[in-house]
């Protein structure tokens, strides 16, 4: 009780009912307080509660919405937080809100993009971060989910297209990265404002990733028609407020595909590791949209083929033998 707001009454005895947690390690119960309140288990070993507290507070300087920090226990790992309420933006797009739905994530995520970088807040997407998150596809999704050995040539090609993606990263306009920026990370509220949440691993990095983890989200399929379209006019956007230079459409475009391609190929790793070593196998229906990803991107670039081919050869026959795995839906 001691943590309790002035503002947020106990309404009789205090009860904790929980609620659905996301990928890392954190454990979410609603109080039922008036208003209704968010206490957040955060284990310290596991999460980085100063990061979080670090960006909520630049994120509220930049004007964006996200959960009022009430209390915290840096010690003890526990947050307590606004209660955002249950109105995510994923059932919103399923239910055919597209445009409307998509103009409010994209206008969150331009006053991102323009917040001030601070080193001691926003660490480099670098190229040790980037090659690390790679890494988790060979190692959990490929070995450790699929069963497939990984030999001298397999090794080659993924260090070949390490190289690509990582090149394609860094040469672009560098601005504050959300990192998971999607529609199961973004709410709408009572008063219809979008609120951003699991933002606890920002960087300041590669200017088309949270773009693409919008556009092309690994929980909702967006037309390929639309998703380029979008991604054209938020171009326009970023040259119209001068975040970044002109740049040919072709050539963003390829940012934004490789950079979502680097994304995917991360996300197989992550969904593999969720799956076995944290028992989160719900994370596994999703694989077949993010594999379609990877495989549209893969066979469109020339630096990329090298890729396509072994994936088609070696993890193709391996992905058929799995349960979870169902045809890949079909992104026009």
């Amino acid at each position: 009780m001691r943590y309790l707001p002035e503002s947020n009454k106990a309404a009789g005895a205090l009860t904790l009912d929980p609620l659905d947690g996301d990928a890392g390690f954190r454990r979410y119960y609603r109080l039922n307080t008036i208003p209704s309140l968010i206490a957040v288990d955060s284990p310290p070993l596991q999460e980085n509660i100063p990061a979080y507290v670090s960006i909520s507070l630049a994120l509220l300087s930049a004007g964006i919405k996200r959960p009022q920090i009430h209390a915290v226990d840096f010690t003890q790992g526990f947050l307590l937080l606004e209660d955002f309420g249950g109105q995510l933006l994923q059932p919103l797009l399923e239910g055919g809100a597209l445009e409307e739905s998509y103009d409010q994530a994209e206008s969150t995520l331009f006053s991102i993009q323009k917040m001030i970088f601070n080193s001691e807040i926003f660490p480099l997407y670098d190229r040790g971060r980037l090659k690390e998150e790679l890494d988790l596809f060979s190692s959990w999704f490929v070995t450790e989910l699929l069963g497939v050995a990984m030999g001298d040539q397999a090794k080659v090609i993924l260090e070949n297209l390490a190289d690509v993606l990582i090149e394609n990263a860094l040469c672009q306009p560098q601005v504050v990265v959300h990192r998971d920026y999607h529609s199961r990370n973004l709410m709408i509220l009572n008063d219809g404002q979008m609120g951003v949440i699991d933002f606890q691993d920002a960087v300041f990095g590669p200017i088309t990733y949270d773009l693409v983890s919008l556009l092309k989200d690994c929980y909702h399929l967006l037309p390929r028609g639309m998703t380029a379209s979008r991604a054209l006019n938020y171009k326009r956007r970023l040259e119209a407020e001068a975040l970044i230079t002109s740049v040919d459409d072709r050539v963003f475009l390829r940012w934004f595909d490789l950079m979502g391609l680097q994304r995917h190929i991360k996300v197989m790793g992550i969904f593999a590791r969720l799956a076995l070593r944290d028992e989160k196998h719900r994370y596994l229906q999703n694989l077949p949209l993010v594999i379609a990803y990877v495989l549209d991107v893969s066979n469109q670039y020339t630096e990329t083929q090298e890729f396509s081919l072994w994936f088609d050869s070696s993890i193709t026959p391996a992905l058929l033998t799995q349960k979870w795995y169902k045809e890949a839906p079909k992104l026009d």
